[in-house]
């Protein structure tokens, strides 16, 4: 799926800004008293792109399970109708239904990844409106994994639904990323697939471009980030080769423009010239050894919830740089193409998640069985696996695809689950390793032969042995070596890390407090030095974030290195010291 740009022949109309709001009383209002065939009455004012739910002063809004709707009018341009005309949701968490002018345009499942359709048939010159149901409810056949059961009828309406699920953020709903309205010519480049590799000093680029009817002649070039034309062509399938090319590297990207014209249509696509490799204890970016050194994090802020913002986007990567960081991972869930776009201008790396979160921790079921996952839960997992390779395999800071967090792969039936699923993403993308990041232990894990890096999730002295910091060393040592000598394959811790309150300190040190924090990454750090076949340390997390409510989480998770409003605890200043020393 191209990205939406602009340019002499493509035009690209923003829908963000205020939008109709509307909270159905109970479930299914809006679609049985038919809210999308005329304007919405008795609405509120919603800003798009934005989580719906810390907006208002409304408890039971913040709280709500089930549908709301969203409502907007808009202009097509009379010269734009004999275009090509695509409607564009960045993200819609997570279940989505679109009207426009009354006729329903398309529905999609997958709160993440973005989707579209074609506008042509169902708008007119001048003012259109656009309806959006929009649904937060997630059950067994959903990423990320949970399950809806009815309310208590003692203190609640009838019919009313409560939504259990087992991962540790808050489930935000709503319009999350930017809708845009794009024109191409009726003709035109559907697709492009890019594939890099390197010989000696000189870059191939492997590109293939689907387009949709017969454009006629076409002319592909390459220019270099000064605008030099260094490679050009007329086939829409082959092979350029940039000598001395200038590579792609960690925190040095390098990116081509491949720009191409065929007919009447007209992309460019952004390329970096790198490649990916894996052997028995390191990674390899362009054949040289890489660590990783960065976090697990959340698009997550006060007010917003998931709602994309640039100011905190370009915040979020000054810090980044600041703390010497090369690298994060998209935990749980896929982030916006606008973050990835600024990982392949900055030169980082990143391991890409699918919403696979939430299948584990559940005391009275067992998850990888009919009634819980089951056909339709794999079916939906390789499709949002197909959505996300089809959104981000051009992306160069895309090194590794993460196909679940923190799975119960302890279970039998995790092993035929989790190797259709291996088998899925390797039939997409032959080039990028995969990994599933784990939680159980070694001996209990099923899985893990199916991967090319372990991602293990680990928090002695936390979740176990709480506030015994001499565990870390031993415990850590030991089970690491164990993992290295039953697969031969290079580690990531993918996360760890204590809840810390800002401001709160305490000598010595106890649980909660900053001093707490950092000798626990000190103790983790120094068991990570000790293994050669450690290629990288994600800490877990970037900032605080929103949580469910919970006696476990005061006002979220405190796990940051940064608060949520991204200022730094004190184990920043020595992470930034350990990092942009090694």
């Amino acid at each position: 799926m191209l990205f939406p740009i602009e340019n002499e022949v493509r035009q690209v109309k923003i829908l963000n800004g205020i939008w109709k709001f509307k909270k159905e009383d109970w479930l299914d209002q809006g679609v049985e008293e038919k809210w999308f065939e005329a304007p919405l009455v008795n609405s509120i004012e919603m800003p798009v792109p934005a989580s719906y739910n810390d907006i208002t002063t409304d408890r039971t809004l913040r709280d709500h399970v089930g549908w709301v709707w969203y409502e907007r009018d808009f202009a097509i341009p009379a010269d734009w109708m004999d275009k090509r005309l695509v409607l564009r949701f960045g993200s819609v968490t997570h279940h989505a239904v679109v009207y426009i002018n009354g006729k329903k345009l398309t529905q999609h499942k997958g709160g993440f990844l973005p989707f579209e359709a074609e506008l042509n048939e169902y708008v007119k010159p001048g003012k259109n409106r656009v309806t959006v149901a929009v649904s937060n409810m997630l059950d067994s056949t959903c990423l990320p994994f949970g399950f809806i059961k009815d309310a208590d009828a003692t203190y609640c309406r009838e019919g009313e639904k409560e939504q259990e699920y087992q991962f540790d953020f808050f489930n935000y709903s709503g319009i999350h990323r930017p809708v845009r309205i794009y024109t191409t010519p009726k003709r035109y480049i559907k697709d492009i697939t890019v594939i890099t590799d390197i010989a000696g000093k000189d870059g191939i680029i492997n590109y293939d471009i689907i387009m949709e009817g017969d454009l006629g002649d076409a002319e592909i070039t390459l220019a270099d980030e000064e605008g030099n034309v260094v490679a050009k062509t007329s086939d829409l399938k082959g092979k350029m080769v940039v000598k001395n090319a200038c590579f792609w590297d960690v925190r040095a990207a390098y990116l081509y423009q491949l720009d191409i014209r065929v007919g009447e249509d007209h992309y460019t696509l952004p390329v970096g010239i790198r490649t990916i490799e894996v052997t028995e204890k390191q990674i390899l970016l362009n054949g040289k050894p890489v660590y990783l050194k960065g976090f697990g994090k959340h698009e997550d802020s006060d007010i917003k919830g998931k709602g994309l913002d640039d100011a905190l986007n370009v915040r979020d990567f000054e810090l980044l740089k600041w703390i010497g960081a090369n690298s994060f991972r998209t935990s749980h869930y896929p982030y916006s193409e606008e973050i990835m776009q600024m990982a392949d201008r900055q030169g980082f790396l990143v391991i890409d998640e699918v919403p696979a979160v939430g299948m584990n921790f559940w005391p009275d079921r067992v998850v990888f069985e009919k009634g819980a996952v089951d056909e339709e839960t794999l079916k939906h997992h390789k499709d949002t696996l197909t959505e996300l390779y089809q959104r981000d395999k051009n992306h160069p800071c895309v090194i590794m695809w993460s196909v679940a967090n923190e799975a119960r792969t302890s279970e039998e039936n995790a092993v035929q689950y989790f190797t259709e699923v291996a088998n899925h993403i390797r039939s997409l993308d032959k080039t990028r390793p995969i990994a599933n990041v784990m939680v159980v232990g070694v001996e209990l894990d099923k899985v893990s032969h199916l991967f090319d890096v372990l991602c293990i999730n680990r928090y002695y002295s936390w979740y176990y042995d709480l506030g015994k910091i001499e565990s870390i060393y031993p415990r850590l040592t030991t089970e690491f070596h164990k993992w290295y000598e039953k697969y031969q394959k290079p580690i990531i811790m993918s996360e760890y890390g204590t809840d810390a309150i800002a401001g709160l300190h305490k000598l010595p040190e106890v649980i909660f407090s900053e001093e707490y924090q950092i000798e626990y990454y000190n103790e983790n750090n120094r068991a990570l030095d000790d293994c050669d076949f450690v290629v990288g340390e994600h800490l877990w997390a970037f900032a605080d974030f929103m949580t469910s409510f919970g006696l476990k989480r005061f006002d979220g998770n405190k796990k940051g290195i940064f608060t949520r409003q991204r200022q730094p605890k004190s184990v920043a200043f020595v992470i930034k010291k350990r990092w942009t020393t090694k």
